[in-house]
C-alpha cells in the first residue's frame, strides 16, 4: 500500500509523465501534486468540473456504471483522470507528453497505482 506522496512518485515514473495530482472532487482542492508544466491547482479545480459533468450526464442517462477513467487528448499531451475506487470523491490526474508516452501502458500503470493507494 502506498500513500499519496508515494503514489505520485510512482506516477511520475511513467514514461512521458509531466505532472500528477490527487484531487478532492467535492471541493476541487489538490491533496498532493508533483511535476510541472501545468498549474496543478487550477487543473485540479477545472477537472473537478469535468468529473461532475460526466457523473451528472451518466445519472441523466440512467447509466448504472462507474467511470474507469477519462482521457483528454490534446495536440501535445494526454490528460488522464481516474477516480479512486477506495476513496469516493478523489481522483488521480496525470499529464503525459504525447510524443514520449505509451497511452495503454500509462493507463495500466495508473490503474496499478490507484489500486495500491491509501488515503
Amino acid at each position: 500500500m502506498a500513500n499519496i506522496k508515494e503514489s505520485l512518485s510512482a506516477l511520475l515514473g511513467i514514461e512521458g509523465a509531466l505532472a500528477a495530482a490527487v484531487v478532492d472532487s467535492g471541493s476541487g482542492l489538490v491533496l498532493g501534486k508533483e511535476g510541472g508544466g501545468v498549474d496543478l491547482d487550477l487543473a485540479g479545480a477545472g477537472n473537478t468540473e469535468v468529473v461532475r459533468a460526466k457523473m451528472k450526464t451518466m445519472k441523466s442517462l440512467n447509466l448504472n456504471d462507474t467511470i474507469e477513467d477519462i482521457l483528454i487528448t490534446l495536440g501535445k499531451q494526454y490528460h488522464i483522470i481516474r477516480p479512486v475506487e477506495k476513496a469516493e470523491g478523489l481522483f488521480i490526474y496525470l499529464v503525459l507528453a504525447k510524443d514520449r508516452s505509451n497511452l495503454a501502458l500509462a493507463r495500466r500503470k495508473v490503474l496499478d497505482v490507484e489500486s495500491q493507494m491509501t488515503v
